[in-house]
């Protein structure tokens, strides 16, 4: 899987640039505040169908301008593909797949496939659990259609059965309609859990891998999946649910469940997340993304787009060599504000516009 081209129209910084890009490396070089992380960023955007800088889609409409448009030309080993986002201020953003409009995200996960990493990924291993859900779920959803969808019903079972909690001050009126929302929550709690300790028990080793390569044998890691109920999962959250609904009843939420779940990570034995430097911390969020390379390999049998942003700034010398070698597997596409190692790759040179 590789991207060819991105055309962008009135996208962040981009009034009408195209940009044409190698099978193998590419660096973007260029100033800070120059538009090169935008670049990455449209990229995510055609793969994914989100950004993973803004939750306001009409923020990536160039000021002054009312309509911005993504065109990404990918190729896959069997055929070519055009994914095109277009941008609307008085409308939501529509999507098209080699010219046909899709309505849902869910028919685009899986057209293309992408990695993302930049400094802002520290968060992955140094804050809270739910970034370390989404990691998981971005990434299990780029290669299985249907836990994406799972994780959509999840999360509207969830709202409606804590809507439910905050409907009556009479908890004897819940109760006579709440064992519908847990059973359905609970199934499909199970579902999901399931498949996320599937990644897991893949991508942990994985993981060891990328960062006994990284650091050169010095540091190891270990991934564990904490999850809500170690086996029939099902059943035990159905069970503490009914059990404990006046606990949230009283806090107006629902207490267990996969939204509630959590990733360990252990450095050297220890928790990387209290005892990490921000460096280990750093390198440990970049071992996982890479590990993500080779899942992604193993399930659709090619590798994804790799987009690192910013990536060299954190890392010495010698990372930074390991880092290059290690990505000649797959297309990398890397922003930076100088490039200087001695490797072949594709230098586009990114300057501002107007």
């Amino acid at each position: 899987m590789v991207i060819k081209s991105l055309k962008l129209i009135n996208y962040r910084s981009y009034k009408d640039k195209t940009f044409n890009f190698s099978d193998k490396l590419n660096i973007l070089v260029g100033k800070n505040a120059q538009g090169k992380t935008n670049v990455i960023e449209a990229i995510f955007y055609a793969v994914i169908g989100r950004s993973f800088k803004t939750s306001k889609e009409k923020e990536v409409i160039k000021w002054g301008e009312n309509r911005a448009y993504i065109g990404g030309e990918f190729e896959k080993r069997y055929r070519e593909q055009k994914i095109e986002l277009f941008f609307d201020e008085n409308k939501k953003k529509s999507i098209k797949l080699d010219g046909i409009a899709l309505h849902k995200i869910g028919e685009l996960m899986g057209n293309a496939n992408a990695v993302f990493f930049s400094p802002d990924e520290l968060k992955l291993v140094k804050e809270s659990p739910e970034e370390r859900r989404r990691f998981m779920n971005i990434d299990i959803s780029q290669t299985n259609k249907r836990y994406f969808y799972m994780i959509g019903r999840y999360e509207k079972v969830l709202a409606n059965r804590n809507k439910l909690l905050k409907s009556s001050s009479d908890i004897n009126v819940i109760k006579e309609t709440i064992e519908i929302w847990d059973r359905a929550l609970s199934d499909l709690a199970e579902k999901i859990a399931n498949e996320r300790k599937k990644f897991i028990e893949e991508l942990s080793p994985l993981a060891k891998l990328a960062h006994q390569y990284i650091s050169n044998g010095t540091e190891d890691i270990e991934i564990k999946y904490c999850s809500s109920f170690d086996d029939n999962y099902s059943e035990k959250m159905f069970k503490y649910l009914q059990k404990n609904i006046e606990k949230d009843f009283k806090l107006g939420y629902t207490t267990v469940g996969v939204h509630r779940d959590e990733l360990d990570i252990y450095l050297n034995g220890n928790e990387v997340k209290n005892f990490g430097s921000q460096g280990q911390q750093r390198t440990v969020a970049l071992s996982m993304k890479l590990a993500e390379l080779e899942i992604i390999k193993n399930r659709v049998g090619e590798y994804p787009i790799l987009l690192l942003d910013d990536v060299f700034s954190e890392l010495d010398s010698q990372r930074r060599q390991r880092l290059l070698k290690f990505t000649s597997k797959t297309q990398t596409i890397i922003t930076c504000t100088e490039f200087n190692e001695k490797i072949d790759a594709n230098v586009i040179n990114i300057v501002k516009e107007g």
